[in-house]
């Protein structure tokens, strides 16, 4: 099949109208996306949007043998005038399969929230699904069964293309449940502003594992590209509310397993923290597991699904608990010896693990000299600390006031 992307961006495309916020303000030229909209094999529209026909010719495509119109969400703007030639717009019910004259066979697929997703299958076998703004597969999420769409061992669908950004969560569903594999094409749509364009978005999209494209694209259904590997091992590195936690998250989003590893732990009758650890929880994926340890060195070493351990800097306080480390006789005598061996374990750990792990770190030492020994101790451990396991990183990032600085790939 070829696949014409006439648009890629939200409903309200981008720029939104008369939003001032800095990402529709460079969301200009070719960087400026209408709502999403696909054209299949020159016959099979998907969503139709204001502009069709000429955003069609701008892609070197004509709309006159479109034989089939379908909606994935109700249109709540203004009324979109059907243009002279092309058959009425309608949505398959929910499980319904509808055979295209042009020899596709389209079957709509239930969603979490309101709208219609669509499985396209191509005269030459090629098959797609297609989802709609802010939607995923309902019940979808472990291995298919005849309930789900696709009947059990079929293979994964050769392109997909969702709100990869807005819910990957759905992305998750379909990994776990073997509807997208490896080869899978993943093409993020529905692009808002919450992500501004250029490097930004290819990054966080390459972190799905999915990319995006311009409006106009077309694209081949079942040929392969490939997207950037997601680094087996990643340092989140900023200060405190940076974002760097939130990014660490975003980074594994679409992974259908992830455990996540607290180091912080609970404080008896400290109300302030539980509610800290409470808003983490909260925001993760319900398919993420928590272990709350800092026993890090056998997670690291054992097989299993991607870690996220949030943070090293609790982990070390943990550590230097441990070790005496805040006494400075106890520091003089054994205790530095003692930290610095648990955390050449940590850091062997690191370099020898088969996992994708993505571990968070606060950066420290920008000026401030603690006022006690212990301060300006834990600070130069920390430091040491996250030089060593970056140092075992393909990938490090820091977070700056909600901004990721590239400082390794």
């Amino acid at each position: 099949m070829e696949l014409t992307l006439l648009g890629t961006g939200t409903p309200e495309g981008l720029p939104r109208p008369g939003c001032p916020c800095a990402a529709c303000a460079v969301s200009v030229g070719p960087r400026a996306r209408t709502a999403t909209s696909l054209l299949i094999d020159g016959a099979l529209l998907l969503d139709l949007t204001p502009g069709a026909v000429l955003a069609g010719a701008r892609a070197g495509h004509s709309l006159a043998g479109v034989r089939q119109v379908l909606l994935t969400h109700p249109h709540d703007g203004p009324p979109v005038e059907l243009p002279p030639g092309l058959p009425a717009a309608g949505r398959v019910p929910d499980g319904r399969e509808l055979a295209v004259i042009s020899g596709h066979r389209v079957r709509a697929v239930p969603m979490d929230a309101p709208g219609t997703g669509y499985e396209v299958t191509g005269p030459d076998g090629s098959r797609l699904l297609y989802l709609p703004p802010g939607g995923a597969p309902a019940g979808w999420g472990s291995p298919r069964t005849e309930s789900g769409v696709g009947a059990v061992g079929q293979r994964p669908y050769d392109m997909v293309l969702a709100d990869v950004l807005g819910r990957p969560e759905a992305l998750a569903r379909l990994r776990a449940s073997g509807a997208a594999g490896p080869t899978t094409d993943v093409i993020a749509v529905h692009l808002d502003h919450d992500v501004p364009p250029g490097r930004e978005l290819e990054r966080r999209c390459a972190a799905a594992g999915a990319r995006a494209v311009p409006d106009g694209t077309t694209v081949t259904v079942g040929e392969y590209h490939a997207v950037p590997d997601l680094p087996r091992r990643t340092l989140v590195l900023g200060g405190a509310r940076s974002g760097k936690s939130v990014e660490a998250e975003r980074r594994l989003a679409g992974f259908p397993e992830v455990v996540y590893v607290a180091t912080g732990g609970l404080r008896d009758g400290d109300a302030e923290w539980a509610a800290r650890v409470g808003l983490h929880r909260e925001r993760r994926p319900a398919s993420w597991r928590t272990v709350e340890t800092c026993e890090l060195a056998p997670l690291l070493v054992e097989g299993g699904p991607p870690l996220l351990i949030d943070c090293l800097a609790l982990w070390l306080t943990d550590a230097m608990d441990r070790a005496g480390a805040w006494d400075d006789a106890v520091w003089a005598g054994q205790g530095q010896k003692e930290l610095r061996e648990r955390v050449a374990e940590l850091v062997a750990a690191v370099r020898a693990t088969r996992r994708t792990v993505v571990a968070v770190s606060n950066e420290v030492g920008s000026g401030i000299v603690p006022a006690t020994a212990s301060g300006r101790r834990f600070r130069d451990e920390l430091g040491r600390l996250n030089s060593l396991v970056a140092g075992e990183c393909e990938h490090v990032l820091l977070v700056v006031a909600g901004q990721s600085v590239v400082l390794k790939e």
